[in-house]
């Protein structure tokens, strides 16, 4: 499978596809043993510095085996000030030469829309969500939806957090 065969329309820019809010925007998703290919960016400050080059690496192992799911996402887990670990969906339990990761549990999802300056502001307000819904949260997880570059395209800039409580 290539990744011009997934829901992934990116005809609109060429790069990112248009996030579907509605599919994304408060979720409850129920994952178990859930395979993602497993990266590392580097960053400053939690600012990405190879997050293109990143990717591009993974996609380009993703489409070589074949292993996009129907609905093909990423998620960061900003580690530390100096990087994140990457999570790539796939849609099977091993891939030739990349670390697989399988993720489990409970997740709320929340779309965010501002500049990534906000994400502090975004996941207090994450935090008050998950606790005014009765849960724990456990951690956080960021989706960029869209590269400043289709952001811009866009006219806004849009950031999933899925709040793992379970």
């Amino acid at each position: 499978m290539k990744l011009s065969e997934t829901n992934y329309d990116n005809s609109e820019s060429g790069c990112c596809a248009r996030l579907d809010v509605q599919k994304w925007d408060g979720q409850e998703l129920k994952w178990e043993n859930k395979p993602f290919l497993k990266d590392h960016m580097r960053s400053f400050l939690h600012i990405p510095l190879n997050f293109g080059s990143v990717i591009s690496r993974d996609q380009k192992a993703i489409e070589d085996a074949g292993a996009y799911p129907s609905d093909p996402f990423w998620l960061t887990d900003e580690v530390s000030p100096w990087g994140a670990d990457v999570y790539v969906a796939i849609d099977r339990d091993e891939l030739s030469g990349a670390t697989i990761e399988k993720l489990s549990g409970t997740f709320l999802t929340k779309v965010f829309e501002g500049p990534y300056r906000n994400v502090g502001k975004w996941v207090h307000e994450m935090e008050d969500s998950v606790r005014s819904k009765g849960h724990d949260l456990k951690k956080v997880y960021f989706f960029y939806a869209t590269c400043p570059k289709c952001a811009k395209h866009f006219g806004k800039n849009q950031v999933v957090l899925f709040a793992q409580i379970g």
